[in-house]
C-alpha cells in the first residue's frame, strides 16, 4: 500500500511542476506580441489561465493528501520505541587510568618470548 501512494505522489509531484511551468507569467503579454498571441486560443476563449489554474489546485490538493497519508503511514509502520534514543544500545563506560592490555597478551603469545634483536647499524 506505501507503494502505490508513494507512486501517487510522485506522479503528481511531477505532474505539479509540468503544469506550473506551462503556465504564463504577469510579463506574458508582451511576449504575445513576437508571435505566439494565437497560442493562448488553444484552451479555448479565456485562455489557459482558468484551466491550468484549477488544474494546479486539484493537484496541489491531491499532492497535500498523498504527504499527509505518506506521514501517517511511516509513523504507524515504525518499529521500536518512540525515539531513536529509545533504540540505541548502551554502551559501558571505560574507567579511567586504566591502559589496555598490549595485542598478544590476551592470548599468551607474548608470554616467555625474548624481544626480537635490534637491527645492525649499516
Amino acid at each position: 500500500m506505501y507503494t502505490i501512494v508513494l507512486t501517487i505522489h510522485l506522479v503528481l509531484a511531477l505532474t505539479l511542476i509540468g503544469v506550473v511551468l506551462m503556465q504564463h507569467g504577469k510579463g506574458a503579454d508582451a511576449g504575445a506580441a513576437f508571435g505566439s498571441g494565437a497560442s493562448s486560443t488553444v484552451f479555448g476563449a479565456r485562455g489557459s489561465a482558468s484551466f491550468l489554474g484549477r488544474l494546479t489546485g486539484i493537484l496541489g490538493v491531491g499532492f497535500f493528501i498523498t504527504s499527509l497519508t505518506l506521514a501517517i503511514m511511516a509513523g504507524t509502520f515504525s518499529s521500536g520505541g518512540d525515539s531513536v534514543v529509545e533504540q540505541v544500545e548502551e554502551v559501558p563506560e571505560r574507567s579511567e587510568g586504566v591502559a589496555p592490555a598490549p595485542e598478544g597478551a590476551a592470548d599468551g603469545a607474548g608470554e616467555g618470548s625474548e624481544p626480537a634483536p635490534a637491527p645492525a647499524p649499516d
